[in-house]
């Protein structure tokens, strides 16, 4: 009997591929246990786990060619739309708090799609505060 199991082991030591039914008759007979509850804990399996650079999630349209930032928007029309859309902002501050200030809103949003991010940004953050104050405050007045 220790010779049909020292016989098995060298099978399986010398074995490339995986555990065997031999292996797990034997594994059965070491423990005491039926063959459907012995536990191989011997894994041969390849995973695999994928490593990559982040990916940005911000835009950057600021580097590149001329004939690139003409064609995304980040020219003078990028900034022409950043400032209508800080005028509109600060124009909701006093009057229409509610239309003018979501339609800075939106504005703000596409300036900084085509690159003017600091007046889309200002634009955005102006036009949210004046319908808020359009929404919550105005109204006890």
């Amino acid at each position: 009997m220790d010779e049909i199991k020292n016989n098995r082991q060298l099978e399986q030591e010398n074995r490339t591929d995986a555990p065997s039914e031999t292996f797990r008759e034997m594994k059965a007979e070491e423990t005491g246990n039926s063959i459907n509850t012995a536990v191989s804990h011997d894994y041969r399996e390849e995973t695999a786990a994928e490593i990559h650079a982040p990916v940005s999630l911000k835009r950057d349209y600021n580097h590149g060619d001329i004939d690139r930032q003409t064609a995304l928007g980040t020219g003078a029309g990028a900034s022409v739309l950043g400032w209508i859309a800080l005028a509109i902002s600060l124009i909701s501050l006093f009057v229409l708090p509610v239309i003018f200030g979501a339609a800075a809103v939106v504005l703000g949003i596409m300036a900084r799609r085509r690159g003017a991010d600091s007046l889309g940004a200002w634009s955005i953050g102006i036009g949210a505060v004046s319908v808020i104050i359009g929404i919550f405050v105005l109204p006890f007045f």
